[in-house]
């Protein structure tokens, strides 16, 4: 049987925009565990809050689309901050276990903070993205799966930027390489732990709106925190590298199992990529290599 070129390429194009996301919100995830080592088990429900604050500000208050989108991601990050000074910052050496649990219990309470505001019903977020037929080549691409890609590169490049040349950035790459040696060097370690929940929760709010625009809005967006930890876990949980070689991956895979084998088939696809990278590579494609001592 031919190969239908077309419509691979256009299945491509939206497999993308969707690792391109997972790619995004990977590199939220990744911040928190490099610095912190806390698997941030909340992350999709830290980016559904960002996309309820966005709809709020546009629908509720009346605001213009980009001061909306400002302030929705400058709230996602105050929010961010004040979830690490309350609740992940007085379990700083306590078992990975109880951490990883303080986020399973945040996730619960971001959902039901959500409910409590807005319902538990489905909401349409209101266009913030140019419309109409975009083609390239022969191939067509939704106009909001194609600028939610361009919005997703932008973002990444500028974060990859800002910690690469910021004295925060560089703050927080010290501690995440090594927490003594960066105390030593007068870095304010746990000020360094709220930035990167800070920063994490604002790439997040943005990836939110993004997925938000696209499919709209509900309680259960959480759900996208899944397949952004089987990124995470296929790139490395420490390796920024691999959340975006992992989350664009992902993406094309879950596209094509769905697009030629039927929607049923991408959760399996999706797994079967990380069961298969486990055991060839416990520490995920990217990333470091633990050695204990016995």
């Amino acid at each position: 049987m031919d190969m239908d070129w077309l419509f691979f390429a256009e299945v491509s194009l939206a497999g993308l925009g969707t690792g391109g996301l997972y790619a995004l919100t990977g590199l939220a995830f990744v911040i928190i565990y490099k610095s912190t080592r806390v698997v941030n088990l909340a992350i999709g429900e830290m980016l559904m809050l960002g996309a309820y604050l966005c709809y709020g500000l546009i629908v509720g208050m009346g605001l213009p689309v980009w001061v909306a989108l400002l302030l929705a991601v400058l709230g996602s990050g105050v929010t961010g901050g004040v979830i690490e000074r309350l609740a992940i910052r007085p379990m700083l050496g306590e078992s990975p276990i109880s951490v990883f649990m303080v986020t399973v219990g945040l996730a619960a309470v971001l959902v039901g903070l959500v409910e409590l505001v807005w319902t538990a019903d489905p909401r349409r977020m209101p266009t913030i993205m140019p419309e109409g037929a975009i083609f390239i080549g022969e191939a067509f691409i939704s106009s909001k799966v194609f600028w939610g890609f361009i919005v997703t590169v932008i973002l990444i490049a500028a974060v990859l930027l800002v910690f690469r040349y910021w004295r925060g950035g560089v703050a927080l790459r010290a501690t995440a390489s090594d927490q003594p040696a960066a105390y030593s060097m007068g870095i304010n370690v746990p000020r360094v732990f709220s930035l990167s929940w800070t920063v994490a929760a604002m790439i997040a709010a943005v990836a939110g709106v993004v997925v938000g625009a696209i499919g709209g809005i509900s309680p259960a967006m959480g759900i996208f925190g899944l397949s952004v930890l089987v990124v995470v876990i296929v790139g490395g949980l420490d390796s920024v590298l691999g959340a975006l070689v992992a989350g664009v991956a992902i993406g094309l895979i879950e596209a094509w199992a769905s697009g030629f084998l039927g929607g049923e088939y991408k959760i399996v696809a999706t797994f079967l990529v990380l069961i298969v990278v486990l055991m060839i590579r416990p520490y995920g494609l990217f990333g470091t290599r633990e050695i204990e001592r016995l």
